[in-house]
Order: C-alpha cells, then sequence, then structure tokens
C-alpha cells in the first residue's frame, strides 16, 4: 500500500476534534482539489503488517484513515486487522468510491467534492464551505448522524476571514449544521 504518512496527533476537525489519533494517510487521490493540503507524490510502500505494527507504538485506540482518497486502497484485512488490534476506526472519504466489500468502518465521515456519493452509510457529513453562493441544497438528500460545515482555507487571511462569517451565518440560519475548524492548524499541531 502506497503510505503518505503515518503520524500521532490530535484529531483537529469533524465530529472527533480534540481525540488523540494514529492518522494513517494513503496517497493518491482521484480528484484533484485546488484547496487540499495534502502532497500526493511522495510515499512509502508498506504490508498491512507494517502499517499494523506502525500504528501499535502509540497508545490510542482512534485511528484515522485518510489520504488522498483512502478507498482507492483500503482492504477489508487490513480493517480486520485493525479491530483485532483493538482499534476504533473512522475514515475520511470524498465518497466517490464504495468502501469494500466487507469493509466494516466505526465513523465513516464524508467530505463530498461535487461528485454522487457512493457510500450506503454516513456517520458524518463534511462540507467544504466556500461561499453564500454555494449550493448547498445538493446535501439534502444525504442522511447522515452528524452535519459539519467547514469553512474553506484558501491561505488567505482576508479570504479565509469572509468565508467564516460566511460559514457562520449559515450554520446559525441552519443549524443541522455544526460549525467545523481545522482546530489542528489553529494550535499548529501536524
Amino acid at each position: 500500500m502506497r503510505i503518505n504518512e503515518i503520524f500521532y496527533s490530535l484529531q483537529g476537525e469533524g465530529r472527533f476534534t480534540g481525540t488523540p489519533a494514529v492518522f494513517i494517510r494513503f496517497a493518491g487521490c482521484n480528484l484533484k482539489c485546488p484547496f487540499c493540503d495534502t502532497r500526493h507524490d511522495t510515499f512509502t510502500e508498506m504490508s498491512e503488517e507494517d502499517i499494523i505494527a506502525e500504528v501499535s507504538k502509540y497508545p490510542t485506540s482512534h485511528i484515522v484513515i485518510t489520504g488522498g482518497e483512502p478507498t482507492l486502497q483500503l482492504t477489508a484485512t487490513l480493517v480486520g486487522k485493525l479491530h483485532a488490534a483493538g482499534k476504533f476506526i473512522q475514515i475520511e472519504t470524498n465518497g466517490t468510491c464504495a468502501l469494500p466489500d466487507g469493509c466494516t468502518i466505526d465513523w465513516i465521515t464524508c467530505s463530498p467534492k461535487y461528485r454522487p456519493v457512493k457510500l450506503e452509510h454516513i456517520d458524518e457529513l463534511k462540507v467544504i464551505y466556500m461561499s453564500e453562493e454555494q449550493d448547498m441544497s445538493q446535501y439534502d438528500c444525504i442522511t447522515a448522524s452528524a452535519y459539519s460545515l467547514q469553512p474553506c482555507d484558501t491561505g488567505n487571511a482576508k479570504t479565509n476571514a469572509r468565508i467564516l462569517k460566511e460559514t457562520i451565518a449559515y450554520c446559525l440560519a441552519h443549524p443541522k449544521w455544526r460549525l467545523s475548524l481545522q482546530t489542528h492548524k489553529m494550535i499548529n499541531v501536524r
């Protein structure tokens, strides 16, 4: 498997913000989002056993499988081995690919990027909010346990301030949505 990195930190966004977690970041993605902050050209080939050995070095049971787009490489056998090791598995996916057959994930965070969602179950719908002109009605048909709205980080402080203000206003007008901030960037942790 092509792994961009495995690291231990705090979950910085969404439902589990502040939770200590081991992040398994798969390399590669089927989308090229202009705001993506992940490099996809560097990776290390790792076996499932290598991945299990690496995540076992850390004291948490919370694992975040992310990318890129992790469903392009994820296997049910890796998920099974992580569960056998006592891990709680959260995945962050764009939802454009179905989970592999037999893949049982404990918490699915789907952050769709203007493509049809192919997941049968979503625990958290996390939408990147860019402007008040954004068509949020496309998410009305997606059922989830939690709805998170995250202001897009453009890298421009003035633009980010405008987007944050509009995201807050949207959440206040549509209270099913919860504000999700990238706290890991705010407190300068990985």
